[in-house]
């Protein structure tokens, strides 16, 4: 992206800006082989798309609609974002849909220590993307 003039993001490396002329800017999120586009200027929009297309296979999918389990809506009062379905897929996944809700899952007298005769857990499901 920096061939076409964005500027990495110091806190993020998968953030990219560009300020254009007069006052837009225009800025990216790049995951895998997802990119985000947004901003208001329409021209760098389609000079980036020529570029893009020159060196890669895409296609515009339009308005964002999801990404990364967050719903996009978008209001008059501006853009609502929300991870709705996102979680009731992970409670289907984990067997915890139908499971009543609870203020502390844990038994609050449970002792922190190890316990030699407890079942090992299975970290792996609880440490992935969708």
């Amino acid at each position: 992206m920096k061939i076409f003039g964005y500027i990495e993001s110091n806190g993020d490396q998968t953030f990219f800006i560009k300020h254009g002329e007069p006052n837009k800017v225009t800025t990216l999120v790049v995951y895998v082989d997802d990119i985000i586009i947004t901003g208001d200027d329409t021209e760098e929009f389609k000079c980036l798309g020529q570029n893009l297309s020159r060196k890669f296979d895409i296609k515009s999918l339009g308005r964002l609609k999801d990404f990364l389990g967050i719903e996009v809506a978008y209001l008059k009062e501006g853009i609502f974002l929300s991870q709705h379905k996102y979680i009731l897929d992970l409670l289907q996944e984990t067997g915890k849909l139908e499971c009543k809700p609870a203020d502390t899952p844990i038994d609050p007298d449970l002792s922190s220590g190890e316990s030699k005769d407890s079942d090992q857990v299975d970290k792996s499901s609880y440490q992935h993307l969708q």
